[in-house]
């Protein structure tokens, strides 16, 4: 019989699910999509953000975009948002999850454009606050070839994911329950982006 010592030991070792009732399977729909299924009005249009910053037409190419997010959400330890985009990010990128890696590890020295390694510098400045991105910085980002709205959008991916990953985090809602999970999640999203049916966006 366990006494009451191991209970408790055993208890730290479980995930607890959410701080509030979501009313939905967290092993099916994790982190924040049984947020965007719990509360659709805020759900909605916070994939639509998402859509725009990592789907639509862009001159940064959708998997570098997707690792501008996951490079930050695993500077702000969030397990669902690191994991989730950084096998979003191995999806579309022609290094895969082992690129990825090098990304998550230095930054400065992975197999990455010159451009990108120009860009998250500013993602990584944003996670730390907005004023910690310097002219320097933005002059090495331009210096590198890049634009205005690619410096724009990687300030508000960066942004943006800071938020998610609060969001994600602040409410305990559990991660994903392996990396096969987040890689058939990888292949919708590069199939059909970050879609929300017109059910899930309800009124009031």
């Amino acid at each position: 019989m366990a006494t009451a010592s191991s209970r408790r030991r055993r208890r730290k070792t479980v995930k607890s699910v959410a701080y509030i009732d979501l009313g939905v399977d967290e092993s099916t729909l994790p982190g924040i999509l049984g947020l965007v299924a719990y509360r659709p009005q805020t759900g909605g249009p916070l994939q639509d953000l998402v859509n725009v910053l990592l789907v639509a037409p862009n001159s940064l190419s959708r998997g570098d975009r997707e690792l501008i997010a996951a490079y930050v959400s695993g500077l702000n330890r969030c397990d669902f948002c690191r994991d989730a985009h950084s096998a979003f990010a191995a999806e579309q990128l022609e290094g895969g999850s082992a690129l990825v890696a090098d990304v998550h590890a230095d930054p400065g020295s992975a197999p990455i454009s010159t451009l990108m390694k120009a860009l998250l510098p500013i993602a990584a400045a944003v996670q730390q606050g907005g004023r910690e991105v310097s002219p320097s910085l933005v002059s090495r980002a331009k210096a590198a070839g890049a634009t205005d709205v690619e410096i724009h959008d990687t300030v508000l991916i960066a942004a943006a994911f800071c938020m998610f990953n609060r969001y994600v985090d602040g409410l305990g809602t559990q991660p994903g329950q392996d990396s096969s999970q987040y890689a058939a999640m990888a292949q919708m999203v590069a199939a059909i982006g970050y879609d929300v049916s017109p059910d899930m966006r309800g009124d009031g």
